[in-house]
């Protein structure tokens, strides 16, 4: 299941990949913020918000051996 939820996957090396991420899920929050489900755009904006934290804050290099802990 921890791998299914794995941020820190070499998919995500590349930035521009990590920001199209991170826009898709706030761009979703706004479209069902428009059409009136709060919850679900809520849903989407802690997606987006997690995925900040995890591809900018806490990001390591999977493939950098000084990256690692």
């Amino acid at each position: 299941m921890k791998a299914m939820f794995d941020l820190q996957h070499p998919f995500f090396r590349q930035v521009w990949r990590r920001v199209a991420v991170v826009a898709i899920c706030f761009a979703w929050a706004g479209v069902e913020l428009a059409s009136g489900a709060q919850i679900w755009a809520a849903l989407f904006a802690a997606a987006g918000a997690w995925c900040v934290y995890q591809f900018f804050v806490v990001w390591t290099d999977p493939e950098d051996p000084e990256d690692q802990p």
